[in-house]
């Protein structure tokens, strides 16, 4: 007989993370997706929204709130998970994803306290967690290009650039994710002031407390629609082979961040929950470059990955998707 599969809900999934999710969600053998909500799309087929689900499923945009569900990913806008959770009142045993900025630092609700879900940080706390706040995607790909350093103690000053196509910004149309802006077009954004540095920062003290905050940060647009591609700059004495034993050592048993002897590019990880490292080193200073799919890894792919362990499934079910290198 078959085992019961997990019941699993959407709110909020009209937008390229609630596409994404509900992607992953209908081809998880362990699930069954209930319902996905979206208040301006109610009535309406999956497929009049995201136009690939055609002949996938029969499944319909729901307005309200009434099907059961064993967990909820919630794929709202920034700000608007908190007031989600206080205007629908879930049952205590509903277990909630939140993909959004609300509680990845530390903010909870009385009934709900979260665990930051970036499981190559908090793996045995995501297994016991009842709610998760799933990482922002630069913070992702980031911090696992840096918490190996942060456990070793190596981090003092940090210099980071990093490159995110347009689907970065979500799906609301704006100036700067128009075609004709964005095609052979590169330009800086929010330079050393980016939304996700707290969190980052948070991260990286929780391995290495020493850690001052020196990050400098500076995001950039491309023109292209998925992925993440991250530089960081270090100084330290440690030779290439002992950094490599390091990060090797500290990744492994998780099962979808590699280190490689080769050069590291985006390709390698576009529709897949991978992410990428690979070292350089020059003189004293160490460049260390990480790659994710900002939509997967960094959004919808790692949020089933923290459903995974939360439920006790294998950490890849799921999630073994096909790259697009070509």
């Amino acid at each position: 007989m078959a085992e019961k599969k997990i019941r699993a809900g959407i709110a909020g999934g009209a937008g390229y993370t609630g596409g994404e999710t509900i992607r992953i969600l209908l081809n998880h053998p362990s699930v069954e997706l209930v319902f996905v909500h979206s208040r301006s799309n109610a009535g309406n087929p999956l497929h009049s929204v995201h136009a690939d689900l055609i002949g996938e499923t029969d499944l319909r945009f729901t307005g309200a709130l009434d099907q059961i569900a064993d967990v909820i990913f919630l794929c709202l806008g920034h700000g608007e998970s908190k007031k989600f959770l206080q205007e629908n009142p879930l049952d205590a045993s509903v277990r909630v994803i939140d993909l959004s900025h609300d509680f990845r630092l530390g903010d909870s609700l009385p009934d709900r306290e979260f665990v930051y879900g970036l499981p190559e940080l908090n793996l045995a706390q995501i297994r016991a967690a009842r709610n998760i706040a799933n990482p922002g995607c630069f913070a992702t790909a980031i911090e696992l290009g840096l918490l190996p350093l942060a456990k070793a103690g190596l981090l003092e000053e940090v210099f980071t650039t990093g490159i995110t196509g347009s689907t970065g910004a979500g799906q609301k149309l704006q100036d700067t994710t128009h075609f004709t802006w964005r095609a052979n077009n590169i330009s800086a954004y929010k330079t050393l002031t980016h939304q996700h540095l707290k969190e980052i920062n948070r991260s990286l003290k929780q391995l290495q407390p020493s850690f001052a905050g020196k990050l400098n940060f500076i995001p950039w647009r491309g023109d292209f629609t998925r992925g993440i591609f991250v530089s960081s700059l270090i100084t330290t004495d440690k030779s290439i082979e002992e950094l490599k034993t390091l990060y090797r050592e500290f990744y492994k048993g998780h099962a979808f961040t590699f280190v490689s002897d080769e050069t590291v590019d985006l390709k390698q990880v576009v529709n897949t929950n991978k992410c990428v490292i690979g070292l350089e080193r020059e003189g004293e200073k160490v460049v260390v470059h990480s790659a994710i799919d900002n939509l997967v890894k960094g959004a919808s792919g790692q949020a089933v990955h923290n459903m995974n362990l939360m439920f006790g499934l294998e950490q890849t079910e799921g999630l073994r998707l096909k790259g697009i290198v070509f």
